[in-house]
């Protein structure tokens, strides 16, 4: 029963900022790698970055010095940071929590940024 809800999405202007919130229930958050995912209309689901229980990162090359991801253990929380975004970041967030290879998904959260 892992569910994973999105908040935060919106329209923001090149250059602004947002962040992300994915909240988690019914799982061992501690346990779990989480990691954030896009996908744009007519594109592939592309990850944008993990965190590991032990707090390691990894992030797309597109969002690399831009998108800050980390967790909140205490809260069951992870964040995604967005800073000076841009049009192309433009896409639906999708949260996820990964355990043994698998992938639990979110419903997602919009994300405009317009011109």
């Amino acid at each position: 029963q892992v569910q994973l809800v999105e908040s935060g999405g919106g329209l923001v202007q090149a250059g602004g900022s947002l962040r992300l919130s994915c909240a988690a229930s019914g799982m061992k958050f501690s346990i779990f790698t989480m990691g954030w995912y896009r996908q744009a209309p007519g594109k592939q689901r592309e990850l944008v970055a993990t965190i590991t229980e032990g707090g390691s990162t990894n992030y797309a090359d597109s969002v690399k010095g831009r998108f800050t991801i980390s967790r909140d253990n205490a809260k069951n929380t992870v964040y995604l940071q967005m800073n000076s975004l841009k049009p192309e970041d433009t896409a639906v967030y999708y949260c996820t929590a990964i355990r043994f290879g698998y992938n639990y998904w979110g419903q997602g959260t919009q994300v405009t940024v317009s011109s």
